[in-house]
């Protein structure tokens, strides 16, 4: 039985004849203590803060039946580890290769005290939304920068907290059609226009990498779960823990 936070997705496997339903990986709507067996892959990197990633965890351990094992994997702030490089940095043949222009072509966007100069369209519109909500009233109080670093897809992290650009493949418009940004979350999105003739919406999905022993320290910190396993595994921390 599988799960996801999207319809699409869960369509698909419907079309496929698989059981699937559409949830929040923080609230399943699935009996306590019913399951042998719960696997989460590339799930958990996902959420915001150390509080909801924990949370994941532990409702992932209450649908587990006493003994009942879960399987975790998330990504690694570690690409190159005891000097091997993960298949992520490695992929860089065929399709990959266009994938990396189009990505690295998007400057990566700093934290003020990080790289500066950014004049990648998607920056453009982040700094207006974020000089936007600064300047709602003129008694507001100056805040920080607090603007994600963007990551440059097929290198190294440099920041555990980040977004990652995913292109939407098959966007095409010819010359002088409109674009229907209603389609688009508002100031997640950018377009890049090649020789005028077609537009790729690029999304920015929000990653928190781990780096070594966090997941399993968060696995260790809930008191009805046994770490059986820890490793890594091609660019991901993974877990395997049992419910005490």
């Amino acid at each position: 039985v599988g799960c996801d936070r999207s319809k699409n997705l869960v369509d698909i496997c419907g079309e496929k004849k698989l059981q699937a339903f559409v949830c929040d990986a923080l609230s399943v709507p699935i009996r306590s203590g019913s399951c042998d067996a719960c696997i989460s892959i590339a799930v958990i990197h996902h959420f915001s803060t150390a509080e909801r990633r924990l949370a994941t965890i532990r409702e992932l351990v209450r649908l587990l039946r006493p003994g009942g094992t879960a399987l975790i994997y998330v990504w690694a702030m570690e690409q190159e580890y005891k000097n091997q490089k993960s298949k992520y940095l490695k992929e860089k043949n065929g399709s990959e290769d266009k994938e990396e222009e189009i990505n690295t072509n998007m400057t990566q966007r700093p934290r003020s005290d990080q790289m500066p100069d950014s004049n990648s369209r998607d920056s453009a519109c982040s700094d207006q939304l974020f000089n936007d909500s600064r300047d709602e009233g003129c008694d507001a109080e100056p805040v920080a920068d607090s603007r994600l670093p963007v990551h440059t897809n097929r290198t190294s992290f440099h920041s555990q907290d980040l977004l990652v650009p995913w292109h939407l493949k098959g966007g095409t418009k010819k010359k002088g059609e409109s674009v229907d940004t209603g389609l688009f979350p508002s100031g997640i999105q950018s377009q890049e226009f090649k020789g005028s003739q077609e537009f790729s919406p690029v999304f920015h999905r929000y990653y928190h990498v781990f780096s070594e022993g966090e997941l399993e320290a968060a696995c260790r910190s809930l008191d009805c779960v046994r770490v059986q396993t820890s490793y890594y595994d091609q660019g991901n921390w993974c877990v395997v823990l049992e419910k005490l």
